[in-house]
């Protein structure tokens, strides 16, 4: 006869540590409903092990919220901002136009007809918002033209045009509230500009072929000193802009000494994605590719430290999830990223547990694939049981009239 003691023990045996953990915290965040900061320690218990838990109960409540319909092409690029208290998403589309979205109402409410050919990227403009409190939209098309886009009033303010040939991507500074741009072209060159004198301040050459993406880095350096807020010609203590383009290679470039400070060699394809960490992440690149696979690379050691296959088709987009409890981020970043294709599914990766892939989404039968995405963070929806807040994946491709 088996004892109760008995059956603890073989009840023991076959979970790990962790999973015991997981089952207790489980049981407590649920019947008394404990928020983080609570205890101290058990704070930190709850980041550590529940985390896991919660993920997966976001993905299996995951579904398709809204649609925003009105292009009449693919749409190329997406951004999310929150203006005047309301949810706004902006959209860059092969119809060459620029829209943007009322996320509460589900509406858009702008739509700017300037560009001459297709939009290729859009980004809500910090440096404008933090400076003049102005909702400024801006944009980079394949007619070779950055432009910059006044929501309110609804006209163009300046343009950017020293690119000599179609400009894939743009991104502003985490630094100097986004007063400095760098855009990537298929002139082969990266290009810095200061938005408050739409000025070029440098153009850096290396690459072989047209650039597709740019980032901007989160702060690198060990120094707590933020010499970018007195940046001169060109400056920016311990910032780099990594760029990825059609040669297969990723490069960093130091934007203090203007110099490349390192080439990542690997992909077997064109470089679609690339995308800085931040936090505990910021010494890494994230990136996609014509080669079907996600790599993740850390700067300081100069190498690939992962690769993600399982996509069947090129990887347009890459983002590390914002995994969110409680308003806080859960240790600084989820180890969590997030992949869009052309074999139109997004895929969620685990970079802690050897390349797994956590979820998988199927894009709606209608599309033709991912080409973008953008994490939001829905204000009015909550589920209390998960003690999270709802995360949404806004995509937007093909998505037609």
């Amino acid at each position: 006869m088996t004892t109760h003691g008995n059956e603890k023990q073989s009840f023991r045996s076959v979970l790990s540590e962790e999973e015991e953990t997981q089952i207790i915290i489980q049981y407590w965040t649920r019947i008394l409903k404990i928020k983080l900061g609570w205890i101290q320690d058990f704070n930190k218990l709850v980041a550590k092990y529940a985390t896991d838990f919660l993920m997966f109960e976001v993905f299996r409540s995951s579904k398709l919220v809204k649609t925003f319909t009105g292009h009449t092409n693919s749409v190329r690029s997406i951004d999310y901002s929150t203006l005047d208290g309301g949810q706004f998403i902006c959209s860059g589309s092969f119809d060459n136009t620029v829209r943007v979205w009322d996320v509460d109402n589900n509406k858009q409410i702008q739509s700017f007809n300037g560009h001459s050919n297709s939009v290729n990227c859009v980004k809500f403009s910090p440096y404008h918002h933090y400076n003049n409190s102005s909702s400024i939209i801006c944009s980079s098309s394949t007619d070779n033209t950055i432009r910059f886009w006044d929501i309110k009033h609804n006209q163009r303010l300046q343009t950017f045009n020293e690119h000599t040939s179609w400009i894939s991507s743009i991104e502003f500074s985490p630094f100097s509230n986004g007063r400095y741009l760098c855009s990537g072209s298929d002139d082969k060159t990266v290009r810095l500009w200061d938005v408050e004198t739409s000025k070029t301040l440098h153009i850096f050459s290396g690459h072989i072929n047209t650039i597709r993406c740019v980032d901007i880095s989160q702060l690198q350096s060990n120094s707590n000193s933020d010499k970018s807020n007195s940046i001169g010609v060109i400056g920016g203590n311990g910032y780099t802009i990594c760029s990825g383009s059609y040669d297969e290679t990723i490069r960093v470039w130091d934007i203090e000494t203007t110099k490349q400070f390192n080439v990542f060699k690997g992909h077997k394809g064109s470089v679609y994605s690339v995308k800085y960490g931040s936090n505990e992440l910021r010494s890494t690149i994230l990136s996609g590719s014509e080669d079907n696979s996600v790599r993740l690379w850390d700067i300081r050691l100069g190498k690939q430290i992962q690769i993600f296959n399982g996509h069947t088709y090129w990887v347009m987009a890459v983002e590390y999830s914002p995994f969110v409890v409680n308003n806080i981020e859960v240790g600084g970043n989820s180890n969590v990223i997030c992949s869009g294709s052309i074999d139109n599914t997004i895929r969620f990766w685990d970079i802690r547990s050897n390349k797994k892939e956590l979820y998988l989404i199927n894009g709606d039968e209608k599309d033709s694939g991912i080409l973008c995405l953008k994490f939001l963070q829905l204000k009015k929806i909550k589920k209390e049981v998960m003690l999270a807040d709802v995360v949404l994946i806004c995509v937007m491709v093909q998505i037609m009239v």
